[in-house]
């Protein structure tokens, strides 16, 4: 973990991950669409790594991304009710809430209920446009 999340530090994160790949397979990572997964560096990697591809979530679409349906119980469960001391004691009751969220964790299972709302490719956003 860093404490920032820059353009290099993912290019970290991915010299990492093909430092050991499975001989003759692709890599696939799913990632959101924050500025630092889309740098130039990030581009020169991929580009000098053809074996890995990056696969963005849509944008407005946090609800896709496990992830971040994991920090939101984070927030709503720890750091929105906390009284916290120092940074400390922030970090000291996130690792707790982590312990025990692992002791009985299960997998997220989304599931999209209403059909007639499913965005197709003829649908057109109000957000975007398109």
């Amino acid at each position: 973990m860093t404490a920032r999340h820059s353009g290099e530090e993912f290019v970290a994160f991915l010299t990492d991950i093909v430092r050991h790949p499975p001989h003759g397979r692709e890599i696939h990572i799913t990632a959101d669409n924050l500025s630092p997964h889309k740098t130039k560096r990030v581009q020169q990697f991929l580009g000098d790594h053809r074996n890995v591809h990056i696969r963005y979530t849509p944008t407005y679409s946090s609800w896709l991304n496990q992830v971040e349906i994991w920090f939101s119980k984070l927030e709503r469960d720890v750091i929105a009710r906390g009284i916290f001391t120092s940074v400390n004691d922030l970090s000291r009751k996130i690792m707790r809430f982590i312990r025990h969220y692992n002791k009985t964790a299960r997998p997220i299972k989304w599931m999209y209920r209403e059909p007639e709302y499913r965005i197709t490719l003829n649908t057109i956003s109000s957000v975007t446009g398109n």
